[in-house]
């Protein structure tokens, strides 16, 4: 049985006369993380943009579970479990952390998550947000404001809110941007926790995680797929070596 659960099939996004993605042929499969590098401009957001449904694809094929999903709209591939973070925290600084994690978890059931309604009819929602929170070490934090947790803790709850949709594949943005060493620590042992559960795809410009981190890399510049590979080979590849000699955006 395959335990590859999303694929993309000469997927194109075309802005014009850019090609940001042109024609990618990659597979990601379960309970393993992938890592997607590659210097400023050559695809990485604007692939998970498109893995998630945020960006239509110019052409091609997404497939998840060995089923097309491209024609789907955004909500319906957080439905089919394809969570999303983004490079900037993308959570509400005036809301507890529960309530983040219940606002995201309705994403996933549909409807809306009313704050108003009795405990009993957001009980379902309640519990999925309280696991979330669990599972990035917040559940300390369950009642504090978004806005006065740390930047770090900031991330976990961002990637909480990603785990609060119930998620089978999790595509994570640079979640260690602007961390500290500290911090950074805390997402990597995260991430090597959750990476046993979920397929993760992984944009990162620490390569230092990345390389700790990753079961296979793909390397893309301009748009297309360079190569896909192990940690060890990826840095000895003459072939990557080439592409990024005398580029400073990448420390392979």
């Amino acid at each position: 049985m395959s335990n590859i659960i999303l694929e993309a099939e000469n997927l194109c996004k075309f802005w014009g006369g850019l090609k940001a993605l042109n024609e990618l042929n990659l597979k990601f499969e379960d309970k393993q993380l992938h890592s997607i590098v590659g210097p400023n401009g050559a695809g990485k957001s604007t692939l998970l943009n498109t893995l998630c449904g945020t960006y239509p694809a110019t052409s091609g094929v997404i497939l998840h579970e060995g089923k097309p999903i491209t024609k789907l709209k955004g909500y319906e591939f957080c439905r089919k479990g394809i969570g999303r973070s983004f490079q900037k925290t993308n959570i509400f600084h005036n809301a507890t952390c529960l309530e983040n994690c219940c606002i995201a978890a309705q994403q996933r059931i549909g409807g809306s998550f009313n704050l108003f309604k009795r405990r009993n009819k957001n009980q379902e929602i309640i519990k999925i947000a309280k696991t979330a929170l669990k599972q990035v070490g917040l559940s300390e934090r369950i009642d504090t404001k978004a806005a006065v947790i740390s930047y770090g803790e900031q991330r976990q709850l961002e990637i909480a809110m990603v785990l609060a949709t119930k998620p089978k594949v999790l595509l994570l943005d640079e979640p260690m941007a602007g961390m500290g060493h500290e911090e950074s620590q805390t997402i990597i042992q995260l991430l090597k926790e959750l990476k046993k559960e979920y397929c993760i795809v992984l944009v990162e410009h620490d390569m230092d995680a990345v390389f700790e981190l990753s079961d296979l890399m793909t390397v893309m510049v301009d748009g297309q797929h360079l190569i896909t590979d192990t940690v060890e080979n990826i840095r000895n590849n003459p072939i990557v070596q080439d592409a990024y000699l005398g580029n400073d955006d990448e420390v392979f």
